[in-house]
């Protein structure tokens, strides 16, 4: 059913070389994808047996995929491109790699604030999960009221706790381009300077290794996106729920603006040479169907309000007040966060 390429995620040179794929017909549908999710290829599957348009796929990183976008060119065979946070889907409209659509279905059902902005021709990128971006705890060392907050992480009452991935990852790019909304430049750098002084280390590793950093007792508490939370709730694995244990997640922000919620979300590439596909594609990931299947698949939120999907790690973190920061936005402070980033040290 698939003709899937797939490139290691850090060599941005072997995705240049892959093969390439297949001509472009109205029955072939072109995806380039930086969603390293196993779950979703029955959600491509599905599509192909609703619609009869088969998938060739090329998986790669966002920055592979946006790599190879810019080589290729108007002779990209790119007709959907799946990308992970606002912050990359942002960079690649700014980039010019993708083009405006306009469709009522995907206006209805994704909220404005979720999607990029609209200037007359439609949205270039729409949000199709979410993601919370929580602060895990370590349970028998930390108090919970002490961390309920984003702007705790910098407290001096915390000094030598706080554990994060590289600053610089987009996941974080965009936690502070929303704090930069909520609190101006200033606050939002005197914030990362004091998040620097309560490190317990260094930043490194990904968001699961804060988490079981934080179970670990090598530090207290640490930021993570939901998914990953919900991926060792839901895991198998006795070490995994051992350290699940041992720690508690709250969402942060819940008595002023609400939690940081990033996306995963897809657009049709500027040189698309089956539009209508591509457009389709988008919408079908847009239904009950797959909604459902985001979260159930990859324990992701629906982005459309009107979906429940009984996934049973998610529903016992509870309901949540989110932040309603149009994603474009946060998307665009990441060059000003960067800048606040190299003048603090946050590596």
């Amino acid at each position: 059913m698939f003709q899937r390429i797939v490139a290691p995620l850090t060599i941005v040179a072997a995705v240049l070389a892959a093969a390439p794929v297949a001509a472009q017909d109205n029955k072939v549908l072109n995806l380039y994808s930086a969603r390293h999710y196993q779950t979703d290829e029955a959600l491509y599957d599905n599509f192909t047996k609703a619609t009869g348009i088969k998938i060739n796929r090329v998986d790669a990183d966002d920055a592979g995929i946006l790599a190879r976008l810019k080589s290729e060119g108007a002779a990209s065979p790119a007709d959907v491109v799946l990308l992970v946070d606002a912050a990359r889907l942002w960079r690649a409209e700014q980039d010019g790699l993708f083009q405006p659509v306009k469709s009522k279905l995907l206006e209805d059902r994704i909220p404005a604030t979720l999607r990029g902005d609209d200037k007359g021709q439609g949205s270039q990128w729409f949000g199709l999960s979410t993601r919370a971006r929580v602060i895990v705890y370590n349970k028998a060392k930390i108090k919970r009221d002490d961390v309920d907050t984003y702007e705790e992480l910098a407290d001096p009452k915390n000094k030598g706790k706080v554990c994060t991935r590289s600053g610089s990852h987009p996941y974080n790019l965009s936690l502070i381009g929303s704090l930069m909304e909520h609190l101006g430049p200033e606050k939002t750098e005197a914030w990362a300077r004091g998040v620097v002084a309560n490190m317990a280390r260094e930043p490194k590793g990904g968001d699961t290794d804060q988490i079981k950093a934080v179970a670990s007792g090598e530090c207290g508490v640490a930021i993570s996106n939901s998914y990953y939370v919900a991926r060792l709730m839901r895991s198998n694995k006795p070490e995994d729920r051992e350290v699940m244990e041992k720690v508690a997640v709250v969402f942060p922000n819940q008595q002023s603006w609400g939690t940081h919620v990033n996306i995963a979300g897809g657009a049709v590439a500027r040189h698309a040479k089956n539009r209508e596909a591509a457009v389709k594609f988008l919408e079908y990931l847009a239904s009950d169907q797959a909604q459902v299947y985001f979260a159930n698949g990859n324990n992701e939120y629906p982005v459309v309000r009107t979906v429940k999907a009984p996934n049973p790690a998610l529903e016992s973190l509870g309901e949540f007040k989110t932040e309603l920061i149009p994603i474009s936005v946060v998307g665009a402070n990441q060059a000003k966060v960067q800048q606040i980033l190299d003048r603090v040290g946050f590596k």
